[in-house]
């Protein structure tokens, strides 16, 4: 296995990032800002007042343009826009004389706007920043050479060459050669991950100092560093429960507001207060009362955690699947695939005749199974692989379907097969190597393991115990998900119940369901909800997918997924790191607790505003400042969970 030496020049990940006068919002913005301190300038100058009246009626046209059409177009669809509220106000502060007052209000309008604007681009900009971490070009090889063609022009299947230090143009998986590969920008490891033959490699991840050459599993736009952009660009189209709730309420919220805003102005002419007086409190009303902070309380907060969560490996793919990961309460495991990593692993080998060691019975299997594409094969020939064992030649390779495979070594027949092969041949009175083989046939099988006896010659001479790997971090998973939600997670899966409670022991999993059928998990599922629990599932298969659909939560292991798991999932976990399930539970209750934040931010402002304006006297600029001040507040404490520190402190918090 290739050394886990660190890449020389280990760059950041490239990634977009929005200039502020590249948007409209901040030019239109910067404009107004110019405007207004000129026009301020020339009129405490003393200069003519049709001088700072026209400067500051430039600033109106240049901050206010774009949200007073914004609103003019809500209102053709009959909805009220807070947008066209403030220009109203603004236009009202003019016409009353207080034009000073009014081009304030257009350019703290507009500046929170433009803020608002490229805290969704930054958002937008730490996901879409992926893309560019695939090549533009990559290294073909041809029946005739090498040859360079765009990345986007790759097909499944084509063999590419990745050399030292570049990036690898596509997903794919290992044929030839070994190395190091940095994958931070896809799954967040901060170490870089040794790659060898049958090992898959991500597009945009960096090669370390080997060569590699690799089959394109995937075209450009299947790629996972694709799928995470194209998921959280729909995540940003998709509106979570929340905020359906505030923008249904709004449009209410916002009628009344004119109602009272209406009354405010009326009330105070009608028992003689001046006209001036009544419509600068009115205004002033109008512009504290709008809802503009509480609007943006919900949706910052989680697209931004869908972002922080995607450049950890983690596809979450909505809004309303994010705040539905916080609520979770119990968490269901598949066995299979999830976790264990889905392929047989060699864990332990007996030799049964004196003759041979276990390295010579793990040589001779390994030289016979060499040919065979079976699963168990690939365990016992990765595991010779991995011990540099020396095979010796084989010739005569055959196969007997649910037997085992058989092979000629010198002048020995070797076979390697099944338990029940071995027991058929035995006839009459067992020899010694029989009798041991049984015995530790049925060992290994009470332990839960898959036992493969290797004769010679028709003689055993060794016993193979074959097992699904477990997957390093799965206890440590385990425990972290009953931290966060506060409940022991369950395991539901469709293999034997002896192997399913082994495993549940080794993990620390005391509620099991096994030899479920596919509909039988999702009975588990709805029963777990019918008594109040709202279910996480964590699965990797196809016979997962009804399960996961039936789920309040369906997550999928593995960005290598079939299409129909990853369709039905709410979330892929990329890297099949199990440790970044209760990571991202955690995140998502981290930001539940900033949009509560939220709320009770903007609601605090508006209710102390609006009392100040109706029983006090609030001056115009300063129910300006307060109002906006509280949006940008609100804006920017949401976008704080776009930083690498808040999954980092996710994990530590568990």
């Amino acid at each position: 296995m290739a050394t886990s030496a660190p890449v020389s020049a280990r760059p950041e990940p490239a990634v977009r990032r929005t200039r502020l006068f590249e948007l409209a919002e901040m030019r239109w913005a910067a404009l107004a800002l110019a405007l207004f301190l000129v026009g301020l300038a020339a009129q405490l100058a003393g200069t003519p007042v049709w001088l700072w009246w026209g400067l500051y009626l430039a600033c109106y046209a240049a901050g206010g343009w774009e949200p007073g059409l914004a609103g003019l177009q809500a209102l053709r669809e009959k909805t009220l826009d807070v947008d066209l509220l403030m220009v109203v106000a603004a236009l009202g502060a003019a016409a009353i004389g207080q034009i000073t007052d009014g081009a304030l209000l257009i350019v703290i309008f507009a500046t929170s706007g433009a803020l608002e604007a490229l805290a969704t681009a930054r958002t937008e900009d730490s996901v879409r920043g992926l893309l560019d971490l695939a090549p533009e070009t990559a290294t073909r090889l041809t029946e005739t050479g090498e040859e360079t063609v765009p990345a986007a022009d790759l097909n499944v299947g084509d063999l590419v060459l990745v050399r030292p230090g570049e990036r690898i143009a596509a997903d794919a998986t290992v044929i030839d050669g070994g190395s190091e590969v940095d994958q931070a920008t896809i799954t967040g490891e901060p170490l870089s991950v040794d790659k060898t033959v049958g090992d898959e490699v991500f597009a945009g991840t960096l090669n370390g100092t080997g060569a590699l050459r690799i089959r394109v599993d995937r075209r450009a736009e299947d790629s996972v560093v694709a799928r995470i952009a194209a998921l959280v660009e729909q995540a940003g189209r998709t509106k979570a429960n929340t905020q359906l709730f505030i923008e249904k309420v709004e449009q209410r919220y916002s009628i009344g507001m004119v109602a009272v805003t209406l009354a405010v102005f009326a009330l105070p002419l009608a028992l003689g207060d001046s006209l001036q007086r009544a419509l600068l409190r009115a205004m002033t009303f109008m512009i504290v009362a709008s809802p503009c902070a509480v609007v943006l309380a919900t949706m910052p907060p989680l697209l931004a955690a869908i972002a922080n969560a995607g450049r950890h490996g983690v596809l979450v793919k909505s809004a309303v699947v994010m705040e539905r990961l916080g609520a979770t309460t119990r968490v269901a495991f598949d066995k299979t695939g999830t976790l264990t990593r889905g392929a047989p692993h060699l864990a332990e080998i007996h030799s049964v005749d004196g003759t041979f060691t276990e390295a010579e019975v793990l040589a001779l299997a390994a030289a016979v199974e060499v040919d065979s594409e079976h699963p168990v094969a690939a365990a016992i020939v990765g595991a010779a692989r991995a011990d540099r064992t020396t095979l010796p030649a084989a010739e005569g390779f055959a196969a007997e379907p649910g037997r085992g495979v058989s092979a000629r070594i010198g002048a020995h027949r070797i076979a390697v097969g099944s338990p029940v092969a071995l027991m058929s041949r035995i006839d009459g009175v067992p020899t010694t190597a029989e009798q041991d083989a049984c015995v530790v046939v049925d060992a290994l099988q009470e332990r839960g393991f898959t036992a493969v006896v290797v004769t010679r010659d028709g003689g055993p001479i060794g016993v193979l115990g074959i097992t699904d790997q477990l997957r390093p971090e799965a206890s440590v998973a385990v425990e972290l998900t009953s931290r966060v939600t506060g409940t022991a997670p369950i395991l539901l899966t469709g293999d034997n119940r002896r192997a399913a409670n082994l495993l549940a022991a080794q993990v620390g999993i005391s509620d099991t369901q096994a030899e479920l059928l596919p509909h039988e998990k999702v009975d588990a599922v709805t029963a777990r909800q019918a008594a109040g629990e709202r279910v996480a599932v964590v699965g990797d298969g196809i016979n997962d997918a009804p399960a996961l659909a039936a789920a309040d939560v369906g997550i999928a292991m593995g960005g290598a997924g079939s299409d129909l798991t990853l369709q039905t999932a709410d979330a892929v976990v990329v890297r099949d790191d199990l440790t970044a399930v209760p990571a991202v539970i955690a995140l998502s209750r981290r930001a539940r607790r900033v949009v509560i934040a939220n709320l009770v931010i903007a609601a605090s402002f508006i209710a102390v505003l609006v009392v100040w304006d109706l029983i006090g006297t609030l001056s115009l600029p300063l129910g300006v400042a307060g109002h906006e001040g509280s949006t940008v507040i609100v804006g920017l404490n949401g976008l704080r969970l776009l930083r690498r520190a808040v999954w980092r402190r996710s994990v530590r918090a568990m």
